[in-house]
């Protein structure tokens, strides 16, 4: 059989999406989620960090959707990884410069941290007036635990080659000189995050050294202080500014399993995980308790 006659006809052909229908089809703004703490860990559950890894197909996807006029950021992250964070946003930089693409960010419950570090990445920031944005600033964490193996007789056992290498161990007496070390890491990470702010927003900044204290603010004060360029939602913004087009959501492709309906064994069930199964549930329970710490530091 001749190609030419198994083509549709004009008529079908311009209402079909994609490749297929060229007649008559609307522009399009892909919308991607970027949604949770940012790790280079997956999350314990499926789409609750953000890293390089898992956002690469997605962002593809979206700045090479067919008729894009412009990119939507849905941020909605209380930060994490400074590296992850920097890695999403270069990435983003470099298709929006390949594909000539406007990106538009949106800060949802909270773009603070490392999420405001993303929302960056876009050449315009947009807010709720009760969104949370800003704490640009470095935090690290820990526990001491020295007096906890000593109350219960528990003996540590290290040994290290090179003298730093059991810098702020949890289970050692803190030393000054380790802090010193770590606040110093922390200062030249912050100025890194810094110098990119200022790098994206210019002079539409307004609130001078007093932006870069780890504070955070609502959109609204964020507006003032130049964190931001407007207020409104993703639908309010980008059906005025695009009202021919077609707003979009681009998701991250589920594993074949996944889509299957066939998930993992679940946790706990007997023989079905065995030694390494119960340590990785026990670390992902961990690993879940840390995310909901990261978002309880701004009231979520």
């Amino acid at each position: 059989m001749h190609m030419d006659a198994l083509r549709l006809p004009d008529r079908l052909t311009s209402r079909l999406p994609g490749r297929l229908g060229e007649k008559g089809d609307a522009p399009v703004v892909p919308l991607v989620r970027l949604h949770g703490v940012i790790s280079p860990q997956p999350g314990p559950v499926p789409r609750a960090v953000i890293n390089a890894a898992s956002t690469e197909k997605v962002l593809e996807r979206a700045f090479g959707t067919e008729r894009v006029v412009a990119v939507g950021l849905l941020v909605n992250s209380p930060g994490g990884s400074p590296t992850q964070s920097a890695l999403v946003a270069d990435r983003i930089r470099g298709l929006a410069a390949e594909h000539e693409v406007p990106v538009l960010a949106f800060c949802e419950d909270v773009a603070a941290s490392g999420g405001y570090w993303l929302a960056c990445a876009a050449d315009e920031i947009y807010a709720h007036p009760t969104s949370i944005v800003g704490s640009i600033g470095v935090i690290s964490s820990g526990f001491g635990l020295e007096g906890f193996i000593q109350r219960f007789g528990i003996e540590r056992r290290l040994h290290t080659a090179g003298k730093s290498k059991s810098r702020l161990d949890p289970f050692l007496p803190e030393k000054d000189e380790d802090v010193a070390w770590l606040r110093g890491l922390q200062d030249e990470l912050h100025g890194l995050f810094r110098q990119w702010v200022v790098d994206r927003r210019g002079d539409r900044l307004t609130g001078g050294d007093d932006l870069f204290t780890g504070e955070v603010w609502t959109g609204a004060r964020a507006l003032e202080l130049g964190l931001v360029d407007g207020l409104g939602t993703a639908r309010s913004v980008l059906t005025e500014r695009f009202p021919d087009a077609k707003l979009a959501p681009v998701e991250g492709r589920k594993p074949l399993l996944a889509r299957l309906g066939l998930g993992a064994p679940a946790a706990g069930l007997p023989g079905a995980l065995g030694a390494g199964g119960a340590a990785d549930a026990a670390l992902g329970l961990v690993q879940a308790a840390d995310i909901r710490a990261t978002w309880a530091r701004y009231g979520l």
